[in-house]
């Protein structure tokens, strides 16, 4: 071994060691200023976070002002997946997020391709309750805050600002990619021209002029990929813009050499990589350019829910109809919606009725009939009618605002399967730079000559082929575009890990009364004897039970006045406790009960309650009904099931899944409801108090079952929260459901076979960028490092290393958006 072999090992060996040192040795926290009761501090986002490391306090509302000082899509996000955060930073502005920390810890935020770290300790607050951070004076206010109150607009100014950082961005790559490619042409031809035995003009093959065409490449072209390479490790840490600046730059520096001062080295190893560094870098941008083009595709979803709602709003005031922006409505303004107008506010109609197209909130195609008194939602569009709406919510408050937020929340969440990319990449980049030094080290020690220029090119093709970049894509690209998919269905997604954990369920427990059924009773069967009209019974049952509160009474009442019949005047109105009631209709004495009120009152009932067992077979409550003493016939009110419930339940046994339900009626009601919609008297489990819902999902959990609880997140909400995931019924009103991990706002079960779908879809998408973002490295590194050389004499080239990690992203980004095509596959009508 001679000197400089001993040189290059020695040399190795303490660069490996400051290597371990650079990006793993611990690094001091910067804590964060006090002001008022707010803590607060500022990052500069350029080419890293400094500071990456912030302390702050438990308890105490945090505001982080980030200070982004360059451009590009790697940090135009940062996400704190423990507090739900996601953040778009457009470029050259100041941003800031406020929230309070309330658990003490350590939590990771990084940009949105993971790829850009920082680290943050929340301190448990001190027990006489003050902070423990300095408070040096008053602190100037950020230029752009992140808004608690506002409109839906507000919510949606992040996006549109990142929406013009990305044109600015296409332009600017575009712009780069045709410069680089006019001067790396001439000198790529003659390089390869040569190779294959061309005839090349002589200037061209000259290494001034390839040097004259190349430096403009190097230092303008190449000026996004240096400026946050060289600054990332300023940082003490490194990303996909760090192994291509120092691939680039050594292949840059040692031409200059040989080109300048080429006495300096061996006669045999001046050769010069002018022709690499250009196509190298023309090709990283050209990636980077078709990648920033498909991810702009990933934010459709929101910015479509954004254009849901419209500009303006036409409102009464002091009696005077007058059209406003939407965002200067306030509660309790009345609006007015013509045919074919979006709604813009949620609100009560107060006068009017019309058939609303709500499937852009829901999923639902089916237009609902609004009447006085019923709910509608901002941003659904009104059919033929005319509405007067007494304004209830605005703003954030709105559902669409709800959706938003969800929406973005989910979005910023992780799902488990990216801690395995997260565990990698944060080891990955100084592993490679560590394959670079050894395999720089190996060659110029055991290599052929010339050795150094043989190690100088391998090491660059390891640098370069390795570039994470798809890696951090590989999972949050999926989450987003499938997030944002589900909310086009109706179904909201709270965190990425319920969407993970969803695929996994093997068993669904559905709730009864507002899942399976409508949770509403209304009236199904009229029977009359003794020669009644069923009419006329129903008009003196009806005018009777008008009088009374119970949720059977009301059931009555809407069945008359859906079948268009007129109520009677009502005198002597008794309810008899445990039997029913007694009134007098149109000078008819009229009972309306059980079996035991008609005997009371002398009654034969002996044909009713044949009548009567039928019906509570079939899961109805039968109602016995007497007039002037002689028996008149039965009622059946019953809980009616959802329309698209059997298909559901049909569709979800199709899955593979369990399906049980849980009821707090009697045996043989659920019976009655579990044979119509496709339940085994096996999978139902009755009589069950709400209190007591949460225990029976412990229990098929102790038997090893992954269990999704689906409810309608009130009564439910312990078992919603016990589930591995819970599913609520949304009302329509309130998306906000905290026990839920997944909100159905359709209120339909299809809703849980979408969420599940959409789950499996999602998976497989990640695991397929998962293989993408790791095949080129696992191959790719090998070969690059010269593993292949002894046995068979492969190589490779530099250009060819950029071309595949240019394709490896472009993959990661074109799989990802494949989701947007997806469909649901079972059929649910």
């Amino acid at each position: 071994m001679s000197g400089s072999d001993i040189g290059v090992l020695i040399g190795s060996l303490v660069l490996l060691v400051g290597l371990g040192w650079f990006f793993f040795a611990p690094r001091r926290a910067t804590q964060v200023l006090s002001v008022g009761n707010e803590q607060t501090i500022d990052v500069i986002v350029k080419g890293g976070y400094s500071p990456d490391t912030i302390q702050a306090t438990a308890g105490v509302p945090l505001r982080i002002t980030f200070d982004r000082q360059e451009s590009g899509s790697c940090t135009d996000k940062v996400l704190i997946p423990a507090f739900r955060v996601a953040l778009d930073l457009p470029a050259n502005r100041r941003t800031s997020v406020v929230f309070t920390p309330e658990t003490a810890g350590t939590y990771e935020f990084a940009c949105g391709m993971n790829m850009v770290k920082g680290t943050l300790i929340i301190n448990p607050s001190s027990k006489d309750g003050s902070s423990n951070v300095i408070n040096p004076g008053k602190v100037q206010e950020p230029a752009n805050q992140n808004l608690e109150q506002g409109n839906v607009e507000d919510l949606g100014n992040s996006e549109e600002e990142a929406a013009v950082g990305r044109n600015s961005e296409i332009r600017d790559l575009t712009r780069r990619v045709l410069i680089g490619t006019i001067l790396t042409l001439p000198v790529l031809f003659a390089v390869m021209g040569r190779a294959i035995g061309i005839t090349i003009p002589s200037i061209l093959l000259n290494h001034w002029t390839q040097f004259v065409l190349i430096t403009p490449v190097m230092f303008y072209v190449g000026a996004p990929i240096h400026s946050i390479g060289w600054l990332t490790l300023r940082h003490r840490s490194a990303e996909m813009n760090t192994l291509i600046t120092l691939g680039t730059s050594a292949a840059y520096g040692y031409s200059v050499l040989a080109t300048l001062v080429p006495s300096v080295l061996p006669t045999n190893v001046r050769d010069v990589y002018f022709e690499a560094v250009g196509v190298i870098i023309t090709l990283i941008l050209f990636g980077r350019l078709l990648e920033v083009k498909a991810k702009a595709g990933t934010g459709e979803a929101i910015r479509a829910l954004l254009d849901l709602q419209p500009p303006t709003a036409r409102v009464l005031r002091n009696q005077v109809e007058v059209e406003i922006p939407v965002e200067e409505v306030v509660v309790g303004d009345e609006v007015i919606v013509r045919p074919g107008e979006k709604i813009p506010v949620d609100g009560i109609v107060e006068t009017g009725s019309s058939a609303v197209d709500e499937s852009m909130v829901t999923g639902e195609s089916m237009p609902i009939e609004k009447v006085p008194g019923d709910i509608v939602i901002g941003a659904t569009i009104n059919g033929t009618g005319s509405l007067h709406i007494r304004t209830t919510k605005v703003g954030v408050n709105t559902v669409l605002a709800q959706i938003i937020k969800l929406v973005q929340q989910a979005q910023a969440s992780k799902a488990p399967i990216q801690r395995l990319a997260d565990l990698i990449s944060s080891f990955f980049v100084p592993a490679v730079m560590a394959i670079g030094i050894l395999t720089f080290a190996s060659w110029f020690i055991l290599g052929p000559a010339p050795e150094f220029t043989y190690a100088l090119v391998a090491a660059v093709s390891v640098l370069i082929i390795a570039c994470p970049c798809a890696l951090g894509l590989a999972t949050p690209l999926s989450i987003m575009v499938s997030t944002g998919k589900g909310a086009q269905a109706g179904v909201l997604i709270r965190s990425a890990e319920a969407l993970e954990t969803a695929h996994k369920i093997d068993t669904v427990i559905l709730d009864k009364t507002g899942t399976i059924t409508a949770g509403r009773p209304v009236l199904t069967d009229v029977i009359v004897v003794n020669g009644n009209n069923a009419d006329s019974l129903v008009a003196l049952i009806a005018s009777a039970e008008r009088e009374s509160e119970h949720p059977l009474a009301t059931a009555i009442v809407e069945g008359a006045k859906e079948r268009g019949i007129s109520l009677l005047p009502v005198a002597n109105f008794n309810s008899i406790t445990g039997r029913g009631i007694r009134a007098s209709v149109d000078q008819r004495e009229i009972l309306i009960g059980n079996k035991l009120l008609l005997d009371e009152n002398g009654i034969d009932s002996s044909a009713l309650t044949v009548i009567s067992d039928r019906l509570s077979g079939e899961g109805k409550t039968a109602m016995l009904i007497g007039i002037d003493g002689v028996a008149a016939g039965v009622v059946g009110v019953a809980d009616v099931i959802r329309p698209t419930s059997i298909a559901a339940i049909a569709a979800l046994k199709k899955l593979g899944l369990r399906t049980i339900m849980i009821t707090g009626d009697n045996q043989r009601t659920a019976n009655a409801i579990g044979a119509q919609v496709g339940i085994s008297e096996n999978d139902i489990r009755a009589q069950v108090l709400p209190e007591n819902k949460a225990a029976a999902v412990v229990d098929l959990q102790k038997e090893g079952n992954l269990v999704a609880m689906v409810g309608d997140g009130i009564n439910d909400a312990p078992a919603l929260a016990q589930a591995n995931v819970g599913f609520a019924i949304s009302t329509g009103t309130d998306v906000a459901i905290e026990s839920a991990d997944i909100t159905l706002m359709s209120g339909s079960l299809k809703g849980v076979v979408t969420a599940i779908e959409l789950s499996r879809a999602t998976m497989r998408n990640i695991k397929q960028n998962l293989f993408f973002a790791l095949i080129y490295n696992g191959s790719g590194i090998p070969i690059a490092a010269g593993l292949l050389y002894p046995a068979f004499g492969l190589r490779l080239s530099p250009i060819i290393a950029a071309a595949a990690m240019a394709l490896s992203s472009l993959s990661v980004v074109l799989n990802a958006n494949r989701l947007r095509r997806w469909h649901l596959a079972s059929h649910i009508d």
